[in-house]
């Protein structure tokens, strides 16, 4: 028995239903443009609140533009992902949540942690990462695999819970 097979098989019941991963790949490309759009908007919205305290603090809170891009969207993702909805705004547009096999809920460490996973592995292993989705059980991507989560539609999970 495989390490795999240990986390699936402590996984709570109903987990093994094709109809909670029916359409997950194409909804999590979706939620993650929407996101992506989200994430720009506050950016832009975050840029003149950061000027003014620039010109407040002498120039000492511009150095906050260094950072201010993975600053938003880890905190957007914190606060969606590690919520009680378990998702973001995107996700939640199209359907989907991020669950834990052990059934407990994402707090905001993990949800970061799973984010920072996510763009790592873009950075070292190109967009290809998204392949591995059409290979593993539940539609799984790299970090997904190395937190024990997965991506499930919002509607049937609920069901089944």
């Amino acid at each position: 028995m495989t390490q795999t097979d240990t986390i699936i098989s402590t996984a709570p019941a109903g987990f093994d239903d094709w109809r909670l991963f029916e359409g997950v790949r194409t909804r999590r490309v979706l939620a993650f443009a929407v996101d992506y759009a989200l994430v720009i908007l506050l950016v832009a919205l975050a840029v003149p609140v950061v000027g003014l305290l620039g010109v407040v603090t002498f120039g000492i809170a511009w150095l906050l533009y260094a950072v201010l891009a993975p600053l938003v969207a880890l905190s957007y993702i914190a606060w969606t992902v590690g919520g009680p909805e378990q998702a973001t705004l995107g996700m939640r547009m199209a359907g989907i949540r991020l669950v834990r096999y052990d059934g407990q809920p994402i707090d905001w460490m993990t949800a970061i942690v799973h984010a920072v996973l996510f763009w790592a592995a873009n950075v070292i292993l190109t967009p290809f990462i998204v392949l591995v989705a059409l290979f593993t059980r539940h539609k799984r991507l790299l970090h997904d695999l190395a937190l024990g989560t997965t991506v499930v539609r919002t509607e049937r999970f609920l069901a089944v819970a």
